[in-house]
């Protein structure tokens, strides 16, 4: 057989080391926006349980004289033993009354990340809020106002 028959088959080592640089680039850029879009639902699933627990508290005041339930552990963890969930309400929880025996969680649910309320003027006034992982709180008040800032609440003071 002469050379002018001989066909070359298969790949050369350089074209082979471009085409996974390239895949290795793509993946790297496809991982990246796949996290941030990760904290993204994160943190709209903490917006959307604290408005959850905004409706529960406003059931629980229609019901209750105008005022907010004033849990042993006035502001800390929504679910912390003596927090708003444990709340007893006759012989059951304000979680199985007003949240149908569902005590929502943070999503990542760690010592950084977990669910506040606050509550001041005798029962007259409320705040809920999380820690955003975009590095904001997201806060719900009893005077109607939500949203983002980035000053972390203290106490019932509503920073919006």
């Amino acid at each position: 057989m002469t050379d002018r028959f001989k066909f070359k088959l298969g790949f050369t080592l350089i074209e082979l080391l471009v085409v996974i640089s390239v895949i290795g680039l793509l993946m790297g850029f496809g991982m990246a926006k796949y996290s941030t879009a990760e904290k993204q639902a994160r943190d709209t699933q903490r917006q959307s349980d604290l408005n959850q627990y905004r409706v529960a508290l406003e059931n629980y005041a229609a019901a209750s004289s105008s005022l907010y339930p004033n849990p042993t552990t006035s502001c800390g963890s929504v679910d912390a033993t003596g927090g708003l969930c444990s709340l007893v309400i006759g012989s059951q929880t304000f979680e199985d009354v007003y949240l149908s025996g569902i005590c929502l969680q943070d999503p990542k649910f760690d010592a950084t990340y977990f669910y506040r309320y606050c509550v001041g003027g005798s029962g007259s006034q409320y705040i809920l809020w999380a820690l955003l992982e975009s590095g904001k709180y997201y806060e719900i008040c009893s005077n109607g106002k939500s949203g983002q800032t980035t000053i972390a609440p203290t106490g019932s003071t509503c920073n919006l």
